[in-house]
C-alpha cells in the first residue's frame, strides 16, 4: 500500500517543495483532517472515489431478479467502460453524485467500495491522496479549489496512513495530479475526460514545480 514514505521519494523525484507532517492524533478519514491540523477545511482536501458505470441493459430482461443476469449467468447488459473516477474536494464537502456523472459523462455514478478503493489506488480508502493513481482514472477538482488566490498557499491531504498529512503549494498539487476543474454545480455540457495516457500522476519530465 502507497503511504507517505511513498509520496515523500515521488515528490523528491519530481523536485516539489512539500512537507510531511506527523498528525497529533490519528485519523480515520480525511475529513478529520481540519480538526487533527486546527485549519479550517479549505487547506484540507479530500479525494473522494466514484465507481462508474457506461453499460447499458438491452432490454430483454427486465425484472430479472438475477440482477441482469440470463441463463448461465450471462450478462445482458451491452458491454461499456467502469472505472474509478476521483473528486478533489475540500474536507467536509460531498459532490452531488448527478453532477459527478455528468462531469464523468457515465450512466451511472456511486461512491466506490472501499475494498475496490484499496485495490485500485493503493491507499486505504478515505485516506485517499490524489498523486500517484492509476493512469486510467479520471481525476477531477473543485474549480473553487482550482482558482483559489494565487500565491504559496499551502494545502494538506491525506497519505494513505493515519499518523500523517502532506503539506504542498496549492498550485504545485494541481499541476502534478493533473485534474480537471469542474463546476460541481453546472456540470450538464461537460465532455467526459480522457483517461490519463502518461505514467500515473507524473509529469512529463523532472522541473521544480512552481
Amino acid at each position: 500500500m502507497k503511504d507517505a514514505l511513498t509520496l515523500h521519494r515521488a515528490l523528491l523525484g519530481w523536485e516539489a517543495v512539500h512537507e510531511i507532517v506527523r498528525l497529533p492524533i490519528g485519523i480515520a478519514h480525511a475529513d478529520e483532517l481540519p480538526r487533527a491540523l486546527g485549519l479550517p477545511a479549505d487547506r484540507c482536501l479530500v479525494t473522494r472515489v466514484f465507481a462508474c458505470d457506461d453499460s447499458i441493459c438491452d432490454g430483454s430482461g427486465g425484472g430479472d431478479p438475477g440482477g441482469g443476469l440470463g441463463r448461465g449467468g450471462r450478462d445482458r447488459r451491452s458491454q461499456g467502460r467502469r472505472f474509478l473516477a476521483g473528486v478533489i474536494v475540500r474536507a467536509g464537502d460531498r459532490p452531488p453524485g448527478e453532477a459527478v456523472r455528468r462531469a464523468m459523462g457515465a450512466r451511472r455514478v456511486v461512491p466506490a467500495r472501499p475494498d475496490l478503493v484499496n485495490a485500485v489506488t493503493e491507499y486505504a480508502a478515505g485516506l485517499v491522496c490524489p498523486l500517484l493513481l492509476p493512469e486510467s482514472m479520471p481525476l477531477l477538482i473543485d474549480r473553487r479549489l482550482a482558482d483559489g488566490p494565487p500565491g504559496p498557499g499551502v494545502v494538506y491531504t491525506p497519505t494513505g496512513e493515519p499518523s500523517t498529512a502532506l503539506g504542498i503549494r496549492g498550485h504545485d498539487l494541481a499541476a502534478l495530479c493533473q485534474a480537471k476543474p469542474v463546476d460541481l454545480a453546472a456540470v450538464a455540457d461537460l465532455p467526459a475526460p480522457a483517461p490519463r495516457r502518461r505514467a500515473p500522476n507524473t509529469p512529463d519530465r523532472r522541473r521544480p514545480v512552481g
